[in-house]
């Protein structure tokens, strides 16, 4: 019988997404979603919408909305990409600068998602493993096609210094595209970079910072070579009218979205102590998440007894990140009960 799908594609396993839960009354702190609502703004832009106008295509280059971005990143129009979701950007990397005979490259453990892309494309992978501490050191002779480096890293929150990113990209001979999906929770970001340097890209999202996760919409800044590359090999009309309109609402309240972040930057530092103090170790985080290994009980364990008292947060099976659990920043009353879960749960 004739084979009809790809041998890479039949034998790789995708990318599984945190669990998205239909039972009401979860504590929801597993896929690193916005606690609070997004800017007075998004409602407005969704009533004011023309149902009739939804007869027509979109703006296939999301030309207002770029425009808005390359004005807060002080850049022109033709060094941004507008996009469905940050993931709909990585995805096109792969296929912009990767030769068939390349490779891509990421780091170990980082997001999930990398590798999936690697195996789609059915091109080698370059993986740099992170140390115990999940420190980062680049092997020497280090080459790849392609490399993503997420800054701050997940699945741990950690933020690398911007020297030792911008001496990275600098030698590097490939593509660097730095994730920063979460940079807006950290002290600082390489946007910088993408503007200053020929072959960096970075790439950011609305899901997280400005609570648009249900919305998918991300862009990517960088020279305008790399930038056009994206453009040739997109979708016709990759952004709909609803998400070009809601996303440039977003943008134009940037002080709405600092507030959030905010918040969420105190609830990080306080449920970090509070857990520390109990003896479980909390890696230091620039993201909306912490990274904990759990004291008395294994991680499997604490995710287990958090399940069964409707608190969700994420497990990540395996040598690396087997000994952790990954905690989302919720609302402080979110918060507080999965802290007195876990601590009934070290008296039991």
């Amino acid at each position: 019988m004739k084979k009809l799908i790809r041998k890479s594609v039949d034998e790789m396993q995708g990318y599984t997404p945190g669990e998205q839960p239909v039972v009401k009354g979860i504590v929801k702190l597993n896929t690193n979603e916005n606690p609070y609502p997004p800017s007075p703004n998004v409602a407005k832009a969704l009533c004011a919408m023309d149902a009739g106008a939804l007869r027509l295509y979109p703006d296939p280059l999301s030309k207002e909305l770029r425009a808005r971005i390359a004005a807060i990143h002080g850049c022109g129009i033709s060094q941004v990409f507008a996009c469905n979701g940050s993931d709909e950007v990585l995805a096109l990397c792969t296929r912009a600068f990767v030769e068939n005979d390349g490779s891509i490259g990421y780091f170990v453990p980082s997001y999930s998602l990398y590798p999936v892309l690697a195996k789609i494309r059915d091109v080698k992978e370059k993986p740099v493993q992170l140390d115990g501490d999940f420190g980062w050191l680049m092997p020497k002779g280090y080459k790849s096609s392609l490399f993503f480096l997420t800054y701050p890293n997940a699945p741990t929150g950690i933020q690398y210094p911007k020297k030792t990113i911008r001496e990275f990209c600098s030698k590097f001979s490939g593509v660097v595209v730095i994730d920063e999906a979460y940079v807006d929770f950290a002290r600082e970001n390489c946007m910088d970079l993408a503007l200053s340097l020929s072959n960096v890209i970075v790439i950011r999202t609305v899901s997280k910072s400005f609570s648009l996760a249900g919305l998918r919409v991300g862009y990517a800044v960088g020279p305008e070579k790399l930038i056009n590359a994206l453009f040739k090999i997109k979708d016709s009309y990759n952004l709909d009218r609803v998400s070009q309109a809601v996303a440039l609402a977003a943008f134009n309240d940037l002080d709405h979205m600092r507030r959030n972040v905010r918040k969420i930057q105190a609830s990080r530092e306080r449920l970090s102590a509070a857990l520390q103090k109990i003896g479980y170790s909390v890696y230091p985080s620039e993201s909306n998440f912490i990274w904990v290994r759990p004291k008395g009980l294994s991680a499997v364990q604490v995710f287990d007894h958090l399940r069964a008292e409707k608190i969700l947060v994420r497990y990540f099976p395996g040598p690396r990140t087997g000994d952790f659990i990954r905690i989302t920043i919720g609302a402080d009353a979110e918060c507080d009960k999965l802290l007195g879960a876990i601590i009934r749960m070290n008296h039991d």
